[in-house]
């Protein structure tokens, strides 16, 4: 099967010789992975025209730069934001020596008390995790200030949340990394989202804001939080990549993939620790009504990062890259072109 696209050629940092040693490197680390990351088999062929050449691309941003480089993953449910990241990482790891750590936007939800509060103080709609203000930035600006100044001693607890509990696990499992690091990832549906303007929150777009927000109370709320705290935290993030979806249609059917892996995980995780009233999986109807929360900033962000993100790859519905485009090119690269 042909490969939908390649790595702009004007865009390679890449001698032959270097992409082909990289390759080969990935390759063998990634073998180990392939099955616990569950993606296409197919995928590993797009090592050579994408993936390592994006993983050379970064590597480039970071050596033209002091401190950590920090990258931002933006894309709707389903585009596969994590899967990209772990490609990433076993790339710029194995690939390049750097020191990679991650975490998600998701880890950074409030607590469930904590948003069963707000959606009292503020608006019912606030209980539901996803919108810009369910999230506790103050905690994500912390984190990457530690991971950003760490030194060899510095300890950075990353939360974790889990989707499955509708919760924040318990501080004694969050994620611990020991010392700096050479790249930060940090990535999530709404990263590096720009607000709206007032005139374009007038009208509401679906089910869910003609019946539970008439008023527009909730819109701009998450509209005020997306143009306030967030904006300090998505200014840390010095290359944003985004994984455009094709449509809001392929948003449902992606999500609707990732339940029915959540459920197959629960079922594994939780077979006798756990309760199953306590778990929250969610049914096609639920699915529908929990994306209407997101309909409305996906929309937005189809509309005007694809222009402005540093890279953008644009998704099919097969869910394969079927367009690079990079906005912010590379004039000099410390690494040998294949010129």
């Amino acid at each position: 099967m042909s490969v939908l696209t390649r790595w702009p050629q004007d865009q390679l940092c890449l001698s032959d010789q270097e992409r082909k040693d990289a390759v080969d490197a990935v390759e063998k680390a990634f073998a180990s992975t392939l099955e616990s990351l569950k993606v296409d088999i197919g995928l590993v062929d797009m090592f050579e025209a994408i993936y390592v050449p994006l993983g050379a691309w970064l590597a480039c941003r970071k050596r033209q730069k002091t401190g950590p480089l920090v990258i931002g993953i933006n894309g709707a449910q389903g585009a596969g934001k994590s899967t990209l990241f772990n490609l990433l990482e076993v790339i710029l790891t194995e690939g390049f020596n750097f020191k990679v750590v991650g975490f998600s936007i998701d880890d950074l939800y409030k607590t469930y008390d904590e948003r069963v509060e707000l959606s009292e103080a503020v608006h019912p709609l606030l209980r539901t995790r996803g919108v810009p203000g369910t999230h506790d930035v103050e905690l994500g600006i912390e984190i990457l200030n530690s991971l950003k100044n760490s030194d060899e001693h510095t300890v950075t607890k990353i939360p974790v949340f889990d989707k499955s509990t509708d919760d924040r696990c318990q501080a004694a499992v969050w994620q611990e990394w020991v010392g700096p690091a050479d790249i930060i990832v940090f990535e999530g549906w709404c990263v590096g989202a720009d607000p709206q303007k007032a005139d374009a929150l007038l009208e509401p777009i679906n089910e869910l804001e003609r019946d539970k927000d008439s008023s527009g109370l909730w819109r701009d709320y998450v509209n005020a939080q997306l143009s306030g705290v967030y904006q300090d935290l998505f200014s840390m993030i010095e290359v944003l990549i985004m994984l455009k979806v094709p449509s809001m249609d392929a948003v449902f059917e992606w999500r609707s993939l990732q339940e029915k892996k959540l459920a197959e995980r629960v079922k594994y995780i939780y077979d006798t620790q756990q309760p199953t009233e306590h778990l929250r999986i969610m049914n096609e109807e639920q699915i529908k009504s929990f994306i209407q929360h997101y309909e409305r900033l996906t929309r937005h962000m189809l509309e005007e990062m694809p222009d402005r993100a540093d890279i953008s790859l644009f998704l099919n519905k097969n869910h394969k890259i079927s367009e690079i485009r990079i906005n912010s090119p590379l004039k000099y690269c410390g690494l040998k072109s294949n010129s």
